[in-house]
């Protein structure tokens, strides 16, 4: 299996409910976003996938949500934003712009600190 990916980052707050110890209080990071695709075949031109296509897809979700409240968010706003939550949204925003490209998976890894994150990888939808 092949894969290309793209990172981005963007600053966003929010507070998470439950027992998070100081994250219960409402704070801040700079989030790193790490989008993945994954196919079995290579076109003509020896790629996967065009990146390009890839960074604008991640692009327009993250545009939404740097400098925002994540708790404010539609589509996160009734869910506790942790790090696995705040990457199966973005999954949710980016997959349907990869649709139809005959990728056969997405990842996204979302990092709350250079030493913190999660993800979810899922196949997309043929």
């Amino acid at each position: 299996m092949f894969e290309v990916g793209v990172v981005t980052q963007f600053e966003a707050a929010h507070r998470l409910v439950g027992d998070f110890g100081p994250a219960q209080r409402f704070h801040g990071h700079t989030y790193r976003v790490e989008a993945t695709v994954y196919g079995n075949t290579l076109k003509a031109d020896g790629t996967l996938f065009d990146i390009v296509l890839l960074q604008n897809a991640l692009a327009a979700v993250i545009g939404q949500l740097h400098y925002q409240n994540l708790d404010e968010i539609a589509g996160l706003n009734t869910r506790n934003t942790t790090a696995e939550v705040v990457a199966e949204y973005i999954w949710l925003q980016v997959a349907p712009a990869l649709l139809q490209t005959g990728l056969v998976t997405l990842r996204i890894a979302v990092w709350e600190s250079p030493g913190a994150w999660a993800g979810v990888t899922r196949a997309l939808p043929q």
